[in-house]
């Protein structure tokens, strides 16, 4: 009798490869293992054989690049879409790709359910399995990690006693994400809040002690929201995002430390690596200033941090998020021009911007003898202005 079939997303880490055994057991199901090339910095060939010699009937490589930079993170650059301010949503955004994945997969397969490595008190449960039931709501979902009862040694333990190679250890057992937007690390000494993160939590940039000792000055152009342009060679966003991530990474740019509320309710805090990221958006926020109306800046002000807790959410594929993209789309068709930024030793400071679009006029910003702001006027503008305040305050000053 053939085996009922269940894909699972498989990264090649301790969570998931252990998860290809439990499942055999736990489920006597077959297991096709989804791998999604989303960028990150390893051999996923290597990843595919270890899902096969654990004891997958198949693993799937799926390139999920192009998709990922022009449906995902080109939204998320207009949106200038950090979480609380910071997180520019690296893990985050990739869920729903893959958890689209996930169901193709499942169709061509026939299989009837799927799985992932997420944990019951993270945030990644719940993007997986709500894209999933937007996609398709009646394929099972199998959680492993909330329903066995082993610690993070526990899993290490039963790896080995199964002979399933990990990329962790008791003394450093970092849980890691990497895609083209970023890296994530949690566990480990980062659990407490007060340490500072030992220098094997990061991966990807310098530490500012150890980074270049000049500054680096980069030149990013963008038309209608979206970077087209380093310097002045023209590229793709998928190179821009590549080699921005390598100059940044060598300024010791991209470095976040965070305790953020995830979507469950609990404090959890997290460390992020995202050169690229936080080049990019500071670029992108710059320029809008530049070439936004003060009213629709202010705006979307309230839009992004909605926006960006959709997406941190797991409601991608939900009408409120696609209704806001609509906004965003709106407001970037003047968003154009030349952002000059300096990477220093962890900093990223933006010192020159330039636009066609600009609706910075010298003749009303200057003091000097080119002035040509009415102050005449001004009078009687905070007259009407303040009225309000003054019949309010005539009725209810409680000065004597």
């Amino acid at each position: 009798m053939e085996k009922e079939k269940v894909v699972l997303a498989y990264s090649g880490g301790l969570d998931t490869s252990v998860i290809v055994k439990w499942l055999q057991d736990k489920y006597q199901m077959d297991v096709v293992a989804l791998i999604a090339d989303l960028g990150q910095p390893e051999n996923l060939l290597l990843i595919q054989q270890k899902a096969l010699e654990i004891g997958a009937i198949d693993a799937t490589i799926v390139d999920t690049r192009t998709e990922f930079v022009n449906q995902f993170i080109a939204p998320a650059i207009k949106a200038n879409a950090l979480y609380e301010k910071k997180y520019p949503l690296s893990t985050a955004l990739s869920r729903p790709l893959i958890a689209k994945h996930l169901v193709e997969t499942a169709h061509r397969h026939n299989a009837k359910a799927v799985a992932h490595g997420c944990t019951g008190k993270g945030n990644d449960q719940v993007r997986f399995e709500t894209a999933i039931m937007s996609l398709a709501p009646d394929l099972k979902i199998i959680a492993p990690q909330r329903e066995w009862a082993m610690s993070r040694d526990e899993e290490i333990d039963y790896a080995k006693k199964q002979g399933i190679p990990v990329p962790v250890t008791k003394t450093s057992p970092y849980s890691v994400d990497e895609n083209l937007w970023g890296r994530s690390a949690e566990a480990g000494e980062l659990e407490n809040p007060w340490l500072e993160p030992p220098p094997d939590a990061y991966s990807w940039t310098k530490s500012p002690e150890e980074a270049i000792d000049r500054p680096d000055y980069l030149e990013i152009s963008f038309r209608s929201g979206l970077p087209v342009m380093v310097d002045e060679e023209e590229l793709s966003l998928s190179e821009i995002i590549s080699q921005v991530n390598k100059r940044a990474s060598q300024a010791g740019v991209g470095r976040i430390d965070m305790v953020e509320n995830r979507l469950i309710g609990i404090k959890s805090r997290e460390i992020y690596e995202c050169p690229a990221a936080t080049v990019l958006i500071t670029a992108h926020q710059e320029l809008e200033a530049l070439t936004l109306p003060r009213e629709l800046m202010h705006y979307k002000y309230l839009i992004e941090q909605i926006y960006a807790n959709q997406i941190y959410y797991g409601l991608w594929f939900s009408p409120l998020r696609e209704a806001l993209q609509a906004f965003i789309e709106k407001s970037q068709e003047h968003v154009s021009g030349k952002v000059k930024l300096k990477l220093y030793k962890g900093s990223c400071q933006v010192v020159g911007r330039r636009s066609d679009q600009s609706l910075y006029d010298y003749s009303l910003a200057t003091y000097e003898s080119g002035d040509k702001f009415s102050h005449q006027s001004a009078k009687g503008f905070i007259e009407l202005w303040a009225l309000p305040e003054k019949v309010w305050g005539k009725k209810h000053s409680h000065l004597g």
